[in-house]
């Protein structure tokens, strides 16, 4: 059996990881890339094929999945599966997903029609949270605190819409942030300000996001969340503060890692709804109300700069906790190993 592994040097994430845990433990492997158009030509002599997309162009990451299912359906493993995968980025998929298996998600509302969106709107009570499909680190979210404010944001959403590069001013205010935090380099504000003036071509090319809307309700007396990853039924976590006046944890860079901070139910919890949605890698970033935790969003895959190492541990699928350090990233591996040796 030999594995495949799209690894674009500078660019990738995960697979510079699955690359050295191949080495490592003499597992048969072979670099491709997903993007030449013989790639499928490429993955004849391979049983598997390893390909860590994440956020950015939405064009590149619309293709992986549609490659990463075609090699599925030839009857190859893949990882990610598109148990794990189809939902990636896609917040709207998200809620019915979730909905379906009946995980606590913080209440949410999407409306594919302006007059039922006004409709509630008009009826509901305030502050929500708005968001659009996609986006990550806290992008695309504000907290809407009156009616008018909704109503505003509806007739965008079903009207001009909201375009991608929309976010500058509040990406270079998160850039300095962070460089005041030192956990962000001045190359990065420099970027940042670049972008307030120059749009990407990346995001040129897309049109604008609209024809639909997105609420959840606003959970306050929440100063953190909890990300809680699954892989291979072992789970561990990360605690996120919120921002300085603000309401959003997710990549705020303030994180706590002591087994202290994590509540076994909500470990629990996040080991249980993985096994449902039958995920290679699942990400839940939860809250609290009245100490219940409640899913907010998921996502396959996560950083890997520097982030989750820090972790202190990991509990199994029987809630034992597994003090020291670990690998993630050859959990990958192996679990697609299992399945290659499964078939």
């Amino acid at each position: 059996m030999k594995i495949a592994i799209h690894n674009i040097p500078n660019k990738d994430r995960f697979s510079s990881y699955w690359v050295k845990y191949c080495e490592e433990h003499n597992i048969p492997f072979k670099i491709v890339n997903c993007f030449d158009s013989d790639i499928i030509a490429q993955l004849e002599d391979c049983s598997g094929l390893m390909f860590h997309f994440f956020l950015g162009a939405q064009d590149k990451m619309l293709f992986a999945k549609q490659l990463l299912y075609s090699v599925e359906s030839s009857g190859k493993k893949v990882f990610p599966d598109f148990r794990t995968m189809w939902h990636y980025d896609d917040k709207l998929g998200q809620k019915y997903l979730l909905e379906s298996i009946k995980a606590p998600l913080v209440p949410t509302y999407v409306f594919f029609q302006k007059e039922k969106a006004l409709e509630w709107a008009n009826s509901t009570q305030f502050p929500k949270v708005f968001k659009l499909r996609n986006g990550a680190s806290s992008s695309n979210v504000k907290l809407v605190k009156h009616k008018d404010r909704a109503i505003n944001l509806i007739d965008q959403a079903f009207g001009r819409g909201f375009k991608h590069q929309g976010n500058a001013w509040p990406h270079l205010k998160e850039r300095i942030r962070k460089y005041k935090m030192d956990s962000s380099k001045w190359s990065g504000v420099k970027a940042a300000i670049k972008r307030v003036f120059y749009i990407p071509p990346s995001e040129r090319k897309y049109g604008a996001e609209k024809g639909y809307v997105y609420f959840q309700d606003f959970i306050p007396l929440n100063n953190f969340d909890i990300r809680v990853i699954v892989i291979e039924n072992k789970a561990f976590a990360i605690k996120r503060m919120v921002r300085e006046n603000d309401f959003r944890a997710s990549g705020s860079g303030m994180i706590k890692y002591e087994r202290e901070h994590f509540d076994p139910d909500t470990i629990r919890l996040a080991l249980d709804l993985a096994g449902k949605l039958n995920s290679q890698s699942v990400a839940f970033d939860f809250i609290y109300y009245e100490r219940k935790p409640l899913v907010v969003e998921i996502s396959y895959c996560f950083t890997s700069l520097g982030v989750y190492e820090k972790c202190e541990g990991f509990w199994d699928k029987d809630m034992n906790w597994h003090e020291g350090t670990f690998n993630p990233y050859g959990w990958m591996v192996d679990s697609l190993l299992k399945d290659l040796n499964q078939k």
